[in-house]
């Protein structure tokens, strides 16, 4: 065969395998991969640690006595900056007029949280959304009262006869000020009680004063008969769920609660003052609406104590923590027919103690009688209300941190009784959402928070702080393990009083705030809030959302407002009359107080987002225990001997003599713990200030990392060594040993409750446990493992 281009090549070629490059060649392959590997490792050695390392550089600006953290994205006063010069009057102006624009009860507000939403999306805080529940509500159908008085002559206490004329009818609604900007042309909340109790009774009346459990403990000292009547009380001195909830206790069958002159100080129109909306004095036909609950027992909805109000989850019988009884609110305008009726019969307010003195109705004719009205003289109340379980609506927006498991929360509620709300709570919301649009201005700028930040604007507050309630009940094992604070602000502006309560451990951040932000009331030119405030910190008791946070899951909580004073315009709360042009006319004329709010609010927010150190003093914490524990001894000592005598050296006596001193000597461990932890934490800021390790001395930056995340953890789990898993006696949804609110007063704060009502009550089982439970709370054993090891 011829043989060609195209031709295949046959031939077959014999090819022999080269001999070997080189002797050893598996050794050599083995050197070559455990030296490659050797080198992955060291970088990874000096590569993975940047995972704990800080991922903040620090500035030069540092001050004697105060580290100065420069955040991620922009210095540290820049961002300080920002935050005071971004609160607007006009925006402010903008937010109140639309929250007061029409009404927003509980569960029926849907549009304003869609728009909060919306607006705190259109700030820069993407990640807000709306959580839902499906809570116990009610809400009005009908009502009425009447003054009914027989037609016959009575006989004795008996009335010959059952014919009753109507001598009086009370209107049960606000006036409306026709053309008047006060009055929004929307439909109006009618005058209620939330949690009221259905019914129509009829019976003879009495007058029981503030309605505290102390009035009516004088009044059945006096046998005052108080069964089978119904009871005309004052607001004032407690919260009005406990006036109903003690007057059902004696067997009555009905409150009537009203405003009276007497709380409104000077600014009355017996004093001259003009009535709203004419001038400051209070409206005569204001009514305060509210809810009735038994919130002392437990906030949140009645029927899912303790868990979260979600679709399908089992309901309690709420007759425990509600009323049982029907009740109205009432004007002074309806009141005083009432009361003037009242004249002559029984003996006068006047003959009993010190709290049953004033009166603000006397220039009105008022007696303040206590009765019993007679026979022939009795009312009619007629209470009828639909109850509903449907959804509220919370929206939650989530600035993302560097750490994830550290959180700074700040919260107020959208829910009002009325059109308005313009003080409670609208001027809260006003604040928040410019707290909110000045943090998304950082965000846009590039920052970054150290620490998670999450805003909150909940439902249904007034209800039983419903919506927040059920959201930490919800959430409380990721707020245990990472809440750092929750700040509060309900209402931003009444007046013009600044007043905080707040856990201890908050203190130091409150005290550095106010101390930087210009005084809105200055008397002289450059004061600060700190100037101008007496510095006095309540113990933070109930009646907000900060209840649930601090009572219930141990974190550190503050609530601060800026309230009326006795100088100042009265404020209609819980009255149509708060309305937006009462605040723009007498409450905060030029929107000073909401700005003032709005900047201490976000400047405190930032000192804990981003110090890298959290900005707090346990030693505050210890010496204000040391302050209760004598208020709580004082107490006692001012009490019988829980044996029942009052000698000193009764053993009972002395065995709690004891237990006090055991008491104030675990007190004094604890501060001396707290000394020795705040100094360590300020070593630890010292030294991450200073940012003189380099780079490749990588282990002591991963040592001093872990100092601060042990710092940290101390003090983030601080407040939760004082929960007690049980709760307390009689009452226990509420975790905390040393707050609480009080029991008969509900708003005031009562602290080491368990300890201070077994004292009242003389129970000497209780005082033991209480001291025992106490005592452990106080240990200063290693409380950031501690409590680790408890909530992980």
């Amino acid at each position: 065969m011829s043989h060609n281009e195209h031709t295949p090549l046959l031939t077959t070629v014999h090819v022999v395998p080269p001999p070997p490059r080189y002797r050893h060649s598996t050794l050599r392959r083995f050197c070559t991969i455990a030296l490659a590997t050797s080198l992955i490792v060291v970088v990874a050695i000096f590569l993975i640690p940047i995972k704990w390392l800080p991922h903040r550089s620090w500035d030069d600006g540092w001050s004697s006595d105060e580290a100065r953290p420069a955040s991620q994205g922009m210095a540290y006063r820049e961002l300080q900056e920002m935050l005071l010069e971004t609160p607007n009057q006009a925006k402010v102006r903008e937010w109140s007029q639309y929250y007061t624009s029409g009404p927003h009860l509980a569960g029926k507000n849907l549009t304003q949280a869609l728009w909060t939403r919306e607006k705190w999306q259109e700030f820069g805080v993407q990640d807000s959304n709306i959580v839902a529940y499906d809570v116990y509500l009610d809400y009005p159908l009908d009502h009425r009262l009447a003054l009914l008085e027989s037609r016959q002559k009575s006989a004795g206490d008996q009335v010959v006869g059952k014919d009753y004329d109507i001598k009086y009818e009370c209107k049960l609604e606000e006036d409306v000020l026709h053309g008047h900007p006060a009055m929004n042309s929307g439909p109006r909340v009618p005058t209620f009680h939330a949690y009221s109790a259905n019914g129509d009774v009829t019976a003879q009346y009495v007058y029981v004063n503030f309605g505290t459990f102390w009035d009516f403990d004088d009044l059945v000292k006096a046998n005052v008969s108080l069964e089978g009547k119904i009871a005309i009380v004052k607001y004032g001195r407690g919260f009005r769920g406990l006036k109903i909830k003690r007057a059902q206790e004696l067997g009555m069958v009905g409150v009537l609660i009203y405003s009276d002159p007497q709380e409104d100080g000077d600014i009355t129109e017996q004093k001259g003052y003009k009535t709203y909306p004419d001038g400051p004095a209070r409206n005569p036909s204001s009514v305060q609406r509210g809810s009735v609950d038994f919130f002392t027992l437990g906030p949140g909805d009645p029927t899912t104590p303790g868990y979260p109000s979600k679709p399908g989850v089992p309901r309690q019988d709420p007759s425990d923590t509600i009323p049982s009884i029907p009740s109205l609110p009432i004007s002074y305008q309806d009141a005083l027919p009432l009361l003037q009726a009242l004249n002559g019969h029984g003996p006068q307010a006047s003959k009993f103690n010190e709290y049953w003195q004033g009166g603000g109705l006397g220039y009105k004719n008022v007696s303040y009688n206590i009765g019993p009205s007679p026979s022939s003289l009795k009312l009619n109340l007629m209470n009828k209300q639909e109850y509903v379980t449907r959804p509220i609506w919370n929206v939650i927006g989530i600035i993302n941190g560097s750490l994830a498991d550290e959180v700074v929360i700040l919260g107020n509620h959208r829910d009002a009784w009325i059109a308005g709300g313009a003080a409670d709570p609208n001027s809260g919301s006003a604040a928040l959402n410019e707290v909110v649009r000045s943090f998304g201005l950082a965000l846009e700028k590039g920052w970054k928070p150290l620490r998670t930040i999450v805003f909150a604007s909940w439902d249904g507050e007034e209800y039983n702080l419903l919506g927040s309630t059920e959201w930490v009940e919800e959430y409380l094992p990721w707020l245990s393990n990472a809440a750092v604070a929750y700040l509060n602000v309900d209402i931003a502006c009444m007046g013009s009083g600044f007043v905080v309560a707040a856990s201890p451990l908050l203190h130091k951040a409150i005290y550095d705030a106010t101390s930087m932000i210009q005084s809105p009331n200055q008397t002289v030119p450059g004061q600060t809030v700190r100037d101008t405030w007496d510095g006095y910190i309540k113990p933070i008791g109930s009646g907000s959302d900060f209840t649930a946070f601090q009572d219930f899951a141990g974190v550190p909580s503050a609530d601060m407002a800026y309230r009326r004073t006795a100088q100042n315009p009265v404020y209609h709360y819980h009255s149509n009359y708060d309305s937006f042009h009462w605040m723009e006319e007498f409450g905060d004329t030029h929107w000073q107080y909401h700005l003032t709010m709005a900047k201490l609010w976000a400047l405190i927010a930032v000192s804990l987002i981003e110090n890298p150190i959290i900005h707090f003093r346990a030693t505050d914490y210890a010496k204000a225990l040391a302050s209760y524990v004598q208020k709580t001894k004082a107490k006692a000592d001012n009490s019988k001997k829980f044996d029942g005598t009052s000698s000193e050296s009764s053993t009972t006596g002395l065995h709690h003599q004891a237990a006090f001193l055991s008491l104030e000597a675990a007190v004094e461990r604890l501060h001396n713990a707290t000394v020795r932890f705040d100094r360590q934490a300020a070593a630890v800021q010292q030294r991450v200030q200073r940012g003189d390790i380099p780079w490749w001395k990588w282990w002591q930056r991963v040592k001093l990392s872990i100092e601060v995340k042990k710092v940290n953890d101390g003090y983030k789990y601080f407040e939760r060594q004082f929960l007690h898993e049980d709760g307390l006696d009689g009452r226990n949804w509420f975790k905390h040993v040393v707050f609480a609110p009080g029991r008969w007063t509900g708003y005031a704060g009562a602290t080491l409750p368990g300890l201070t009502e077994a004292v009242e009550d003389r129970n000497a089982t209780g005082v033991e446990v209480s001291f025992l439970m106490a005592i452990l709370s106080f240990s200063p054993v290693s409380f950031q493992h501690k409590m680790k090891r408890k909530f992980d």
